[in-house]
């Protein structure tokens, strides 16, 4: 089979590999599309996130969607859950698996991901497709996983005034959320144009730029500011925009990943404010209720895929989507 190997900083290759074998247990899936995600960036571009380094050739990819080709689920197809929690320890009792102290995660170092033309995984985390979604569906339920756990710990209320401060993929599909669950004035902080314009789309009531954004003025349109930020950019600007955006007592979410080992913010705003922060660590069972938002049409994951490069183009779709020109890039191996 063939697979793509990241072997260092800026370094990804279209080799062969052997098929893998399947334990019981698992199910042979044979991948049709993975998604780039922004630690998939990281992983390309800095050898490694925080203190989790490349300590050998890797396939990346965990976002990712395919066929089963073995078992009960031959011909059925299915999105892949990437993270394998252990089951037994207190995190995973307390049903917090996605801090398992002995997690497995597709694609970090430590696990070959879904690059990769086929792949055994564990059958349980193997989630069918209803009838009418694709596999760059599948793929983009991982992403909206990760959007629906934030708004999770966000803990917001109905009509409430929700900022979203980031829109890339995850960001978009947080929007859509709030949208759908009934908040009130939605508002988007984004740098780039044309992903401030998806913002729009998406149903942004409002979209700011990042100079309005950082002006504390402008959340007085909203009163005393947003009930609710999520933070989805993963630097120290967008973390210092949602503690300006906030309002007194509000909630700060920080799902993005920064580069560093460090995020700060200014402490005394965020002292001042009362403010409440939760960080954002993957996701929990999400699967069953994504498959059921995208199927209701809840939200839309497909119009957030603007390209679909082919394997033996991996190289450049992983460039392009670092210069992030688009919104989300998805590998095609079918």
């Amino acid at each position: 089979m063939r697979v793509a190997m990241l072997h260092g900083v800026g370094d990804i290759r279209v080799e062969e590999a052997p098929d893998p074998d399947v334990p019981e247990g698992y199910t042979l899936v044979r991948v049709t599309d993975v998604g780039l995600c922004g630690s998939d960036l990281h992983w390309f571009g800095e050898g490694g996130i925080g203190d989790a380094t490349l300590t050998r050739p890797t396939v990346p990819g965990h976002e990712f969607a395919g066929v089963g080709a073995s078992g009960d689920l031959d011909g059925v197809p299915v999105a892949v859950d990437p993270a394998i929690a252990c089951g037994r320890c207190e995190m995973c009792e307390a049903g917090h698996r996605n801090l398992c102290v002995n997690i497995q995660f597709a694609g970090h170092s430590t696990l070959d991901g879904g690059m990769a033309e086929l792949i055994a995984w564990p059958t349980h985390l193997l989630h069918p497709l209803p009838e009418g979604m694709t596999g760059a569906d599948g793929a983009m339920l991982e992403p909206l996983g990760v959007a629906l756990h934030a708004w999770d710990l966000a803990h917001s209320r109905v009509g409430d005034t929700i900022a979203v401060v980031g829109c890339g993929p995850i960001g978009l599909l947080t929007i859509q959320l709030a949208k759908a669950v009934g908040s009130g004035t939605v508002v988007a902080v984004e740098p780039l144009a044309h992903r401030r314009e998806a913002a729009a789309r998406y149903g942004a009531d409002v979209v700011l730029d990042v100079d309005e954004a950082g002006d504390p003025d402008t959340w007085h349109r909203w009163g005393l500011g947003a009930d609710v930020v999520l933070e989805i950019a993963g630097n120290d600007e967008a973390v210092g925009i949602s503690v300006t955006a906030a309002r007194p007592g509000g909630r700060v979410v920080l799902a993005g990943i920064p580069d560093g080992e460090r995020s700060s913010f200014p402490a005394h705003v965020a002292r001042r404010k009362g403010l409440t922060f939760a960080m954002v660590r993957r996701m929990k069972e999400m699967y069953p209720r994504t498959i059921r938002l995208v199927e209701q049409g809840l939200v839309d994951v497909r119009s957030v895929v603007t390209e679909r490069a082919p394997l033996d183009d991996v190289a450049g779709a992983f460039t392009r989507a670092t210069a992030r020109t688009g919104l989300k890039t998805v590998i095609g191996l079918a």
